[in-house]
């Protein structure tokens, strides 16, 4: 290849790169596309059809503000996986940057939002698997599993006018140790893999639906803090 040649294939990348692609330390994703959405549209493959993007199909949607009509069932399948815990690294200090991230933007200083994340995120159960209709609970390492059918969804409204939607699953066998209901709510409202969620879980389903302070979050167990940090920042 001639010098003229080789400078036209360099700008050529150089340009791929700035534009076609996220690019992180070894290696690159589709544009739009983060790993954490990699790894679940992998993992899902053959599953269904879904459609994702950072302002996750809809801007509007995400921020809470959509019709009924767009609402739409869902089954476990969009949560198929291995889930951690954010819970342990925001104690570790691996998710201040986000908090320096939110304090940028927001109205609180990092540390009022490390506090407030400190209630949310809050919770023992450090993994989630879920394999079909099973979901198994770890706590301290130890599993509890059972499994569940879909028991519909409720609309909750919030204070400022906007809304979100919980898709809720009832036991149905397993362990006595595990909660009858769990609750899904990740910013979406119809059938779509989910890259992270917030789960809620308990014995009373009303009860668990008035829960709005404590919202336990789970991230691909395949990303390390660093990857966590970016998803989080890019949303």
């Amino acid at each position: 290849m001639n010098l003229k040649a080789t400078m036209a294939a360099l700008l050529l990348v150089t340009a791929g790169s700035a534009f076609g692609a996220e690019v992180t330390a070894d290696r690159a994703f589709p544009a739009g596309h983060t790993k954490a959405e990699i790894i679940l549209a992998q993992a899902t493959s053959g599953s269904h059809d879904h459609d994702h993007d950072h302002d996750h199909g809809d801007a509007q949607i995400y921020k809470g503000y959509f019709e009924d009509s767009q609402i739409a069932e869902r089954t476990l399948t969009d949560w198929q996986g291995d889930w951690q815990s954010v819970y342990p690294l925001l104690r570790a200090g691996a998710l201040d940057p986000v908090m320096a991230h939110k304090a940028e933007h927001g109205d609180k200083s990092a540390g009022d939002y490390k506090a407030y994340y400190e209630v949310g995120y809050r919770t023992d159960v450090e993994r989630i698997t879920i394999d079909g209709d099973i979901v198994t609970f770890y706590r301290d390492g130890q599993p509890i599993a059972a499994s569940y059918e879909s028991d519909g969804s409720e609309i909750l409204t919030y204070e400022k006018g906007n809304r979100g939607v919980r898709f809720i699953f009832e036991k149905v066998a397993g362990d006595a140790a595990a909660p009858r209901f769990i609750q899904f709510s990740d910013h979406r409202i119809a059938p779509a893999a989910a890259d992270h969620y917030h789960l809620y879980w308990g014995d009373d389903r009303a009860a668990v639906l008035k829960e709005l302070t404590n919202w336990p979050t789970y991230y691909p167990a395949a990303l390390d803090a660093g990857e966590i940090v970016a998803e989080m920042n890019a949303h």
